[in-house]
């Protein structure tokens, strides 16, 4: 594991190779084993969020979303790992810019100029001591609010966020709960990683939902809430990775260095498969957020995912898609032509020995933009362009949808 210059706490790096050893079982004793390929798997940097949404980003960066990511690392497209042998350490930025790195001029601050110490400091954010404006948001962490001292109450339970840590306002009802950016009133902007995905997407040029929901064996949760591991299983067959928010169930808060209601310890992972073993046990596949490997697999129970010293039960989830771009609409002769940006995500099943595009698009069209009705123009399809007969008459309006394969 490699952080630069940022040090995460002795129990990140213990936690690091404890994981290590919570490899798959038997590879013949399987009864489902489906995951999402290419997910980058990047090495833990300024937050275990930041790094899990950076390994997000990344992945539909990779899959349909080219500007997602348009930085110099990679020839501008996001890299499957943040290697500095295969110098792909500007990666970083995607999640925590800063002043000269990635092509971001020297005399420029970025996220970590602005807000970020050391992990775990409750220091005053760098740009209040220095007396300076804040940079405008431009990475993943300046919308999720990582590492950003700026909230005296986050949902009842903790002040935020200190270095390294971020967020999430949970439905305590265990109802699933939509991220709305700017009609949340309850919600501080830019406090919650939901809604900032959503800030985020949009400050891409592109659209996004965004769910959160606490986990059906959650000890909190009862009458059969939660999100479930049949949930879990939705996403990744609609080619979806799923954040994973891990917090120790009876702390909400604590002090730190004197500094009183400091978030509670926490981890963030990325879920990017299941696999189901021959005893009917459900596993989850997902990203440490260390740059583990591929094999690291933790049972849908209620036991926790990491041993030692970060022996963190999983809190709840945080669902994201990225929603179709149209990107032109053109008329060439007597046709209409639309092209748009949409998911390009792959998921294999190896006991099935498949492989497919998990998501297709219907092109719908309607009068007008507020429509209650729209029509259907296309079958489902893979492609990424659409061409029709121009239709007579007045003005008319176009939308893509995607709709999962499987």
């Amino acid at each position: 594991m490699s952080c630069e210059s940022l040090r995460p706490s002795p129990a990140c790096v213990l936690g690091a190779l404890l994981a290590a050893s919570l490899v798959a079982p038997r590879a013949e004793a399987q009864l489902e084993d489906v995951r999402i390929e290419g997910v980058p798997d990047y090495e833990w940097h300024a937050g275990c969020f930041g790094t899990a949404t950076g390994n997000l980003m990344g992945f539909w960066d990779r899959n349909g979303f080219p500007e997602f990511y348009t930085g110099p690392t990679g020839g501008g497209v996001a890299p499957l790992n943040s290697r500095a042998s295969q110098g792909n350490q500007g990666i970083f930025s995607l999640w925590a810019s800063k002043a000269g790195r990635d092509g971001r001029p020297a005399n420029l601050p970025g996220h970590e100029d602005d807000y970020y110490v050391d992990y775990e400091s409750v220091s005053a954010d760098p740009f209040r001591v220095a007396g300076r404006r804040e940079h405008v948001p431009d990475c993943l962490g300046d919308f999720i609010g990582l590492s950003q001292d700026k909230w005296a109450d986050l949902g009842g339970e903790c002040r935020g966020n200190i270095d390294g840590f971020s967020y999430v306002h949970w439905d305590r009802s265990a109802a699933r709960r939509w991220a709305r950016p700017g009609r949340e009133p309850s919600i501080p902007d830019g406090s919650d990683i939901a809604s900032g995905l959503v800030t985020w997407t949009r400050f891409r040029g592109g659209e996004a939902s965004s769910f959160c929901q606490l986990a059906d064996f959650n000890p909190k949760v009862t009458g059969g809430a939660g999100f479930t591991y049949a949930d879990l299983k939705t996403e990744i067959r609609a080619g979806r990775p799923v954040l994973l928010f891990m917090q120790p169930n009876d702390e909400l808060s604590r002090p730190l260095a004197g500094v009183a209601r400091v978030n509670p310890d926490i981890h963030g992972m990325l879920a990017y498969g299941y696999w189901v073993g021959d005893d009917g046990t459900p596993y989850v596949r997902y990203r440490t957020s260390w740059a583990s490997g591929d094999q690291m697999l933790s049972p849908w129970t209620a036991a926790p995912w990491l041993p030692g010293t970060l022996g963190f039960p999983l809190r709840g989830v945080i669902g994201y898609q990225p929603l179709p771009r149209i990107r032109s609409i053109r008329r060439e002769g007597a046709e209409v032509v639309l092209s748009w940006d949409g998911s390009a995500a792959v998921v294999r099943d190896a006991t099935a020995g498949e492989r497919r595009q998990a998501q297709r698009f219907v092109v719908e069209r309607a009068g007008s933009p507020e429509a209650a009705v729209w029509t259907p123009v296309s079958e489902p399809m893979e492609a990424l362009e659409f061409r029709e007969q121009a239709p007579a008459g007045g003005d008319m309006f176009y939308r893509v949808r995607s709709v999962p394969v499987w």
